[in-house]
């Protein structure tokens, strides 16, 4: 059992955990004190708004939740993905990777709450220049997820870990 909880896969736990609770707590502001979805924009910045919107697809608003059993179908792919990438976490033994991979679990866990228990995911950070918008509306858990994708895949490509984490091929024997 203290194999499969190493400090690195605690430490990826926490972490998980961390992006989660952020996540829960920011959707929470926006919604309580903030009240974004009575007041619908909050411009803070040239560039940055508040704007609440209610998210009831997937990435890019694909797979839209038209009935509750699409949103039942939503909740149940989102998990089943959600327990790949934790079974995937503790497969792994660096902590780069199972941090970007802890991103990616706090991340969903924080969207497939919403999901679950309002039938949508609320998203508010709206990045634009005027009127263009280079990202759609998103939230906490949503950067999480885009970062943690973003880590694993450029550790794939561009890091190639050296040392005793990794098994050696088996030596062959030399032939005579």
């Amino acid at each position: 059992m203290n194999a499969l909880f190493t400090r690195n896969r605690i430490i990826g736990l926490a972490f998980a955990a961390l992006v989660f609770g952020l996540d829960q707590f920011v959707k929470w502001l926006v919604i309580a004190p903030l009240r974004l979805r009575e007041v619908g924009v909050i411009e803070l910045l040239p560039f940055f708004d508040l704007r609440y919107t209610e998210n009831f697809g997937v990435s890019l608003g694909m797979l839209q939740a038209t009935s509750m059993e699409m949103r039942w179908l939503l909740v149940a792919v989102t998990a089943m993905i959600a327990l790949v990438v934790l079974v995937w976490m503790f497969r792994e033994k660096t902590l780069p990777d199972i941090l970007g991979l802890a991103m990616i679990l706090g991340g969903a866990l924080g969207n497939i709450l919403d999901r679950f228990g309002l039938g949508y995911v609320i998203d508010y950070a709206d990045f634009h220049i005027g009127d263009f918008r280079p990202f759609l509306i998103f939230n906490v858990a949503d950067a999480a997820i885009t970062i943690g994708v973003v880590i694993i895949l450029a550790r794939s490509f561009f890091v190639r870990e050296k040392g005793g984490d990794h098994e050696q091929p088996a030596q062959q024997p030399a032939e005579s």
